[in-house]
């Protein structure tokens, strides 16, 4: 195949930008309405209602005709938008990894995908996002973005497989061949002219969708040789929102943290730290006395729609309800600047002193009052959020603990979370097994399992799909457990697929191996 490219090298470009946060207030208020109104069917993007007040924080009511006309006028936008990108690692804020669009690959056609193999600079150890009909180089494409290892951002041709643009970082020649390394999978601003992604050397970085060139640079941590950054980004009502871990051996000194970034200029607003919880700035990891509690989850933080609430989940470290809060489910408020809800198995003492992170994922937002953790001890406990609320410790009270599919003492993936039609099912997937469950008297029911092994699973299209990292995509009809097809492709890691537009695009490869190079697979149906 023959490839075009266009390196961006090093350099931000200064240049000023109109701020679209204040072109798309409005969207993105709208959004918030009809995510409110529909929560418990719905996926979302976007951002939450917001309240006019006349300054001195009463709600003026003379301004809600005119944001109920706004409303009206952008519903349509809003819609549109939802049926064709797949903008952040796992479709949604919540990372639900269920769109509400039809995908175009059905149980009748699915047999009929051919393979196209993308050569890319860098092993892609995460997932693709996708966006539809964007303006790159002066001509509409639709366009898959993903992050190598070691922070090259690449924009493929969704169509022929053409690299469109590759955006290396100016601190690309000191990492590649290193350990040090991102899984991060980048997210797209609402906007769809600006995406965001990770670099190994600490930083998240704003490019321009349209041909590469990069913005702004932030750091997030200040040693990113024991701070890794791998945790999918995501960006809600102007905010970036990151998290980091660990490298692989806990090597301290780290800290886990959440961080928020302005997405227009990228100043950092406000940092949230899981140890030496009284800090509010960053700080040098070694002078905390204090280390590990990792956020290294597939989907970085989860995000509330309705509230703006982030939630995290962190991995073993200190645990004193106060100031440390290894092994526990953390709800921050929109800015990351308090915890509003926390949760902890009554046993944490005993998962932290055998390494057995209650965050090895991150949580899942399962609609109304319950999300589900599971972690490396090899169960998920199901939370009420309204039980965990308050910055009080709250240890123990879940309302169920039941295996993930392997029950095996590692869980490095996101589950699946489909609302179908009345119901809300769970799918997960570990080393050792895929399952599903359904949600029936407020706590999770079996519905089916097999012994396939494997990552992140996504239900698109009333399907699901599931990579084996050892080589091999799944589909299965997701109610039945009925395998439909195994696609042939290669071993990876933590690799995830996305589903769009009668395609499916899965990266290949693993961080660990420390390559320079890697393939994305794309699978299309005929003519698309």
């Amino acid at each position: 195949m023959s490839r075009m490219k266009s390196r961006v090298n090093g350099g931000v470009n200064c240049t000023a930008q109109v701020d679209p946060a204040n072109i798309l207030e409005a969207d993105n208020a709208t959004q918030g309405v009809a995510e409110k109104s529909t929560r418990w069917h719905t996926s979302y993007k976007g951002g939450h209602m917001t309240k006019p007040t006349d300054g001195s924080g009463n709600l003026c009511l003379r301004f809600l005709p005119l944001l109920f006309l706004v409303a009206i006028g952008t519903l349509g936008i809003v819609a549109q938008r939802e049926t064709g990108d797949w903008p952040q690692f796992g479709w949604d804020l919540a990372s639900s990894s269920a769109p509400t669009y039809a995908t175009g690959i059905t149980a009748a056609n699915v047999g009929t995908l051919t393979r196209r193999q993308v050569t890319l600079d860098g092993t892609v150890d995460g997932s693709p996002i996708y966006l539809r009909g964007v303006t790159v180089k002066g001509s509409k494409h639709d366009v898959f973005f993903v992050t190598t290892t070691y922070g090259k951002t690449i924009a493929v041709d969704a169509a022929t497989g053409t690299i469109l643009w590759e955006y290396t970082p100016p601190k690309y020649d000191s990492l590649h061949g290193s350990a040090q390394v991102t899984n991060s999978s980048p997210v797209a601003d609402p906007d769809r002219e600006y995406i965001y992604a990770a670099v190994p050397d600490g930083t998240v970085q704003k490019l321009a969708v349209s041909d590469g060139h990069a913005l702004w640079a932030t750091s997030i941590t200040l040693m990113p040789t024991k701070e890794k950054i791998a945790g999918a980004l995501k960006v809600f009502h102007g905010r970036v929102v990151a998290v980091t871990g660990g490298y692989v051996g806990d090597r301290p000194p780290y800290q886990g943290h959440v961080v928020t970034l302005d997405a227009q200029s990228g100043r950092l607003l406000h940092v949230w730290y899981s140890l030496c919880n009284d800090r509010t700035a960053l700080y040098m990891p070694n002078t905390c006395p204090q280390s590990d509690s990792a956020i290294w989850g597939r989907a970085g933080a989860v995000i509330d729609a309705g509230t703006g609430n982030i939630f995290v989940a962190t991995g073993n470290g200190d645990y004193d309800g106060k100031t440390n809060w290894g092994d526990a489910v953390i709800e921050l408020n929109p800015d990351a600047t308090q915890i509003i809800g926390n949760y902890t198995p009554a046993n944490n003492a005993e998962l932290n002193r055998r390494d057995l992170d209650v965050g090895s994922a991150a949580p899942a937002m399962l609609g109304g009052d319950l999300l589900a953790q599971g972690g490396k001890d090899g169960v998920f406990w199901l939370i009420s959020i309204k039980a965990m609320t308050g910055s009080a410790s709250h240890m123990g009270g879940e309302l169920q603990t039941i295996p993930t599919p392997s029950a095996a003492r590692q869980f490095p993936t996101a589950p699946a979370v489909w609302h179908h039609g009345t119901e809300t099912w769970m799918f997960a997937a570990d080393f050792g097994a895929t399952a599903a469950w359904t949600i029936k008297d407020g706590k999770l029911s079996p519905m089916w399992k097999n012994s396939n092994g494997g990552t992140s699973p996504v239900v698109a299209g009333g399907l699901l799909y599931v990579y084996d990292a050892a080589g091999g995509l799944r589909i299965y009809d997701p109610v039945k457990g009925t395998q439909l097809v195994d696609l042939q492709c290669g071993a990876g890691h933590w690799n995830s697929p996305i589903v769009v537009d009668g395609k499916v695009a899965l990266p290949e490869g693993n961080a660990n191996m420390h390559t320079t190079t890697g393939v994305l697979d794309i699978w299309s149906l005929p003519g698309r």
